[in-house]
């Protein structure tokens, strides 16, 4: 393994994909994930994956001089990347950002990836499943829990939510067997 490789983080999370250049100095053009994108923000050193599929892969480092939001994109300036040319060859290349380097969240504020894989049990104690995705409504997030192959959507809003424990990695839910 090379020492590239070995630079990859091991909390890294997927916040985002290059979709093309922007400009012509070399800067890059990222759809985020995230309605927010402040992930990318909180650190200046993006990791590359090759995209699925065939093609040339990216450099695995890119070290951030500037960015900013432009529209529902994040557009950025990059060492590793001079000209416009440069930058086209990374489109479609995933991007990573390591977990450890996003804002804290606010108090009863959660990123999902936090919640994925929790546990989710009503107040009765009887087990739901775990959170497999969530699914943005545009009104407010939506748990997706699967348990073998019965699958319940629970909205992820205070009314339903009585408590979320991310170090015991459980959510306690306000949810009867038959909705």
């Amino acid at each position: 393994m090379s020492a590239q490789s070995d630079d990859f983080p091991a909390d890294a999370v997927e916040v985002g994909r290059v979709i093309g250049a922007w400009g012509i100095k070399g800067w890059i053009k990222v759809q985020p994930f995230a309605t927010d994108p402040q992930a990318l923000f909180s650190t200046k050193r993006w990791h590359l994956r090759a995209p699925d599929g065939p093609g040339v892969p990216p450099p695995p480092l890119l070290r951030v001089t500037q960015s900013r939001e432009q529209g529902g994109f994040v557009v950025a300036g990059v060492q590793e990347v001079e000209d416009r040319n440069a930058a086209e060859l990374l489109k479609g290349a995933r991007v990573f950002v390591a977990r450890s380097s996003f804002p804290t969240a606010g108090a009863d504020e959660y990123y999902w990836v936090d919640l994925i894989g929790c546990a989710v049990v009503n107040r009765e104690g009887v087990a739901f499943g775990t959170v497999a995705d969530l699914i943005d409504t545009g009104v407010h997030s939506v748990l997706r829990i699967v348990q073998g192959d019965d699958e319940r959507l629970i909205p992820f809003v205070a009314a339903y939510i009585d408590s979320v424990d991310l170090q015991a990695r459980s959510i306690t839910v306000d949810w009867g067997l038959d909705f």
